[in-house]
């Protein structure tokens, strides 16, 4: 741990993981890009850092500047931008590609898309190391992300705390109370979380990712990113979805296999959603083999199922939600998950990878029974 002004830090990302992010982020561009001589524009103070890696790593031609601009006092945006540093070089009719450490509101783009509009520019791309994705609130699609990193406050390898901590190597997490130290670990966690309708499974997956500082992909948020951006991929799941076609598991695997490809500094996945088959499962097993790693566990949050029928028909009342509303549907949700989930919990099983936790109790009771698992693989 250490000390910027008032403030404790813990380690989060080390120095390898972040090269290795930005020599994935630098491939990737130059394989877009082709032949092209784009015009890298770095943004001041936060991504000198990252720029000087990202050229060393860029063995294409290219051209580079850099803009100062700022919102941030403290540990929280201001939310106002101030141009400090103007652009100066000739960028119209050019490809440009806008640099920045990370992205968490999105404010900064919204300027930085209007200033370069306004110059004229052929293309105008967006790279950022790090990508907050709770916190973006902007519609502007970043074309380029080297990881996703939790709504957490961090500083270092170029981002600072009231101007400290730019110098470091590594990347640094705002200390909160039980904050997990992923950097103390030998342990790449990937769980599979499952959970009935009711159960409280979105509850305890914030719980979860904020917790062991895992990245949470859920497939819904997943193909709701790639339809959103129009990606190439979510342009063969709409494909799919317009004609009423169920979205093949290949896509959505290689959907999912995108956003691990995305968070290359991650410490662990939360799968949320996914797998819902063998197929998927045996799939998901192979991807993460290729990479050295494996599922640690899947952990499926249990109930009874009248007490949960009793439940959501009490959210209805205020979610306004119609499957909440209505018994026969939320009995046929179950029968479906009863369905799917079985023999996923064989497979599993027989890997001696299945945990069950008793999803009745406050949230407070349910996070202890998950801590407890979690923590003992963590331990072995």
């Amino acid at each position: 741990m250490i000390r910027i002004h008032d403030k404790h830090f813990v380690p989060f990302l080390s120095a390898s993981q972040i090269d290795s992010a930005v020599a994935k982020l630098a491939q990737e561009i130059a394989d877009d890009v082709d032949e092209e001589v784009p015009i890298f524009i770095g943004v001041l103070n936060g991504s000198f850092m990252f720029v000087s890696d990202l050229m060393k790593h860029y063995h294409k031609p290219c051209e580079l500047s850099f803009i100062k601009l700022s919102s941030y006092q403290g540990t929280t945006s201001t939310g106002t931008i101030n141009e400090l540093i103007g652009l100066g070089v000739e960028v119209k009719n050019r490809t440009v590609i806008v640099i920045e450490d990370i992205v968490d509101t999105g404010n900064t783009l919204v300027v930085l898309k209007k200033l370069f509009e306004d110059k004229e520019v052929k293309a105008l791309k967006i790279a950022t190391l790090f990508f907050k994705p709770e916190a973006y609130i902007k519609d502007i699609p970043i074309d380029y992300i080297g990881m996703e990193i939790p709504n957490k406050f961090i500083v270092g390898y170029g981002l600072d705390y009231d101007e400290q901590g730019r110098n470091l190597a590594e990347v640094y997490q705002l200390a909160t109370e039980n904050t997990y130290n992923p950097i103390n670990s030998n342990t790449m966690i990937n769980i599979v979380l499952f959970g009935k309708p009711g159960a409280g499974k979105g509850t305890q997956a914030e719980f979860l990712k904020d917790q062991y500082n895992l990245v949470h992909i859920s497939t819904g948020d997943v193909f709701r990113y790639n339809l959103k951006n129009n990606t190439e991929l979510g342009q063969q799941a709409k494909a799919f979805m317009d004609r009423g076609d169920l979205v093949p598991d290949a896509l959505t695997i290689s959907m999912l296999q995108a956003e691990v490809e995305k968070n290359a500094g991650a410490t662990g996945f939360l799968f949320d959603g996914f797998p819902r088959t063998i197929a998927q499962a045996e799939a998901l097993d192979k991807f993460l083999d290729s990479k050295g790693w494996g599922v640690t566990a899947t952990i499926a949050l249990e109930a009874n199922d009248e007490i949960l029928i009793q439940r959501l028909l009490e959210r209805g009342k205020t979610s306004g939600r119609a499957d909440d509303q209505d018994e026969s549907k939320i009995r046929n949700r179950y029968d479906e998950y009863n369905e799917k989930t079985a023999p996923l919990i064989e497979y599993y099983t027989q890997k001696d990878l299945f945990y069950s936790v008793n999803g009745i109790g406050t949230i407070e009771e349910v996070t202890r029974r998950l801590s407890t698992i979690i923590d003992d693989f963590i331990d072995k």
